[in-house]
Order: C-alpha cells, then sequence, then structure tokens
C-alpha cells in the first residue's frame, strides 16, 4: 500500500510515517517508482508503534524496542523486559487515574447533596 494508505488506514499523516522511517522505527521499506509501498506487516508493525506511543512510551524507548527487535531473537528478554517495565507504569497510572476518579466522584456527590438542600430551601422560602 503506498504511504497515502497506510497513513489513512492509521489515521496519522503521510509526514509521521517519513519522520518514523528517517528514526528506524519503520525498516525495510520497499519502493516502487520511487514510492513508499508498505506490507500489512508494516501496518501492523506501525498499530503496535501507535498503540506505545499512545499508553505514553516515550519515543526514545520505542526507538530502543524498535532496535531491538530488528536485531533479532537475541533481543528477546530485554523487549519483554521492556514491555514488562512499561506495564507496570501503566498500572501505576490507571492505579492513580482511578484514585482521581474517585475523589472526583465524591465532591461530585457533595454538590448533589448541597443543590438538593438548596432546592429544598428555596421551595420552603417560595411558599411563605
Amino acid at each position: 500500500m503506498k504511504i497515502s494508505e497506510l497513513a489513512q488506514r492509521l489515521d496519522v499523516s503521510p509526514h509521521t510515517l517519513r519522520y518514523y522511517e528517517k528514526i528506524g522505527l519503520i525498516r525495510d521499506v520497499d519502493r516502487a517508482g520511487g514510492r513508499r509501498v508498505y506490507t500489512e506487516n508494516a501496518l501492523n508493525w506501525m498499530r503496535f508503534i501507535l498503540r506505545l506511543k499512545q499508553t505514553g512510551m516515550p519515543l526514545k524507548k520505542i526507538q530502543r524496542y524498535s532496535d531491538l527487535r530488528h536485531k533479532g531473537d537475541s533481543t528477546l528478554s530485554e523487549r519483554k523486559a521492556m514491555l514488562l517495565s512499561h506495564r507496570q507504569d501503566l498500572e501505576e497510572n490507571i492505579n492513580q487515574l482511578q484514585s482521581h476518579l474517585v475523589a472526583l466522584d465524591q465532591k461530585i456527590e457533595i454538590y448533589e447533596t448541597l443543590e438538593k438542600e438548596y432546592d429544598a430551601l428555596r421551595a420552603g422560602i417560595e411558599k411563605t
């Protein structure tokens, strides 16, 4: 598929794909008539890169992971360790976000109680 097709399927710009190729995240891009041609493997790899990015992994770490992947099976343990570490970071972020959500829910409950009390007070004043 052409760069425009890949960009559309991934919802990124062609510029992003060219940049990722330039920094080594996308390798072994075929050329046909001077144009980039991407395979389904490239599509799947880019989906994974974007998922890592969306989960907060810094681009430098993604580059490191990509370099290790390119070196082959001798780096399996190191790649796994990187993903386990990132997973732990995500779990910590999720726990922190859940804590924030609980605090927000508690504050919302306070406002709902205050609104009911205010409405009841107003209704009482209007009756008199």
